[in-house]
């Protein structure tokens, strides 16, 4: 009987630099089978001898050889992730979670708001949503860094801004002059002017908590219900399994329940991007 907390090999293959503590490993699996997950599903991750936690592929789903996952470096295990070098082994194990439910996208407009690193699911959702785009009226992207030096994926902009039926705007909180030509201010200022049919219309949210927090409070006040918003609520996870309880959410186990919920689901719940 295989052993559920038991992770398989992979090897990293190839590191990006993202930010100054930013970086995207592309793993590959030690035994040569394909990777599989649902767009916003996660993984886990293990760094042998150290611990393990979750992260969500910021790859495409229909990429299969590889994964992509990009991390900040935040703590003790990701430290030592980021002090990994190209041809190094970790543990891998997943997917679990549920996903964004794509399929109930279709004919509508699509609005994905980032925040920070919390652009990398949301990369494998807009690669999701690019592979399969006449299925859209529109896609607009709305990212927001700290600064022009905190934009991730900056490499992937220009190729993204060509292709028809996606908009992307982006802002930073703030910029030395001369160093930014776009959008200064937090992420929920490109909503302002935002040109998008509500009615028929998503929302996807993704970012730190306190970016999450007010940009639903934005997106209520322009018009979206609570159905319509979704949230990645991608913290406090640990076993992946809804065994050890840490990622409990009223009634909820993210892991499990989650990651992705309408505002509609936790609406109710106190303080649930706490």
């Amino acid at each position: 009987m295989k052993n559920i907390y038991s992770p398989i090999g992979a090897k990293i293959i190839k590191i990006i630099d993202e930010t100054a503590n930013i970086k995207t490993f592309t793993f590959k699996r030690l035994d040569n089978q394909k990777f599989s997950f649902n767009t916003g599903q996660f993984i886990e991750l293990t760094v042998f001898g150290v611990g393990e936690a979750p992260f969500t592929p910021s790859s495409s789903p229909f990429e299969t050889d590889t994964i992509d996952v990009t991390i900040m470096k935040t703590g003790r295990m990701t430290e030592v992730l980021h002090s990994m070098k190209e041809g190094d082994v970790i543990g891998l194990r997943g997917p679990y979670g549920n996903g964004y439910p794509v399929e109930k996208f279709n004919g509508k407009e699509i609005l994905i708001i980032g925040g920070g690193v919390g652009l990398a699911p949301l990369r494998s959702l807009l690669l999701t949503l690019i592979a399969t785009i006449k299925n859209y009226r529109k896609i607009t992207l709305n990212y927001g860094a700290k600064t022009p030096q905190d934009v991730v994926y900056k490499y992937l902009f220009p190729g993204w801004k060509k292709i028809s039926g996606l908009e992307i705007n982006r802002s930073v909180d703030k910029c030395q002059e001369g160093e930014w030509n776009e959008t200064t201010g937090v992420v929920t200022c490109l909503l302002d002017n935002i040109k998008i049919d509500i009615r028929n219309s998503v929302a996807i949210v993704c970012g730190p908590p306190i970016m999450m927090k007010f940009t639903t409070l934005k997106l209520l006040s322009i018009g979206y219900r609570s159905d319509q918003i979704y949230l990645s609520m991608e913290r406090n996870m640990s076993c992946g399994l809804g065994k050890c309880g840490h990622c409990q959410l009223g009634s909820y186990f993210i892991c499990k329940d989650g990651p992705v919920f309408t505002w509609e689901q936790i609406k109710d719940i106190q303080d649930p991007f706490e």
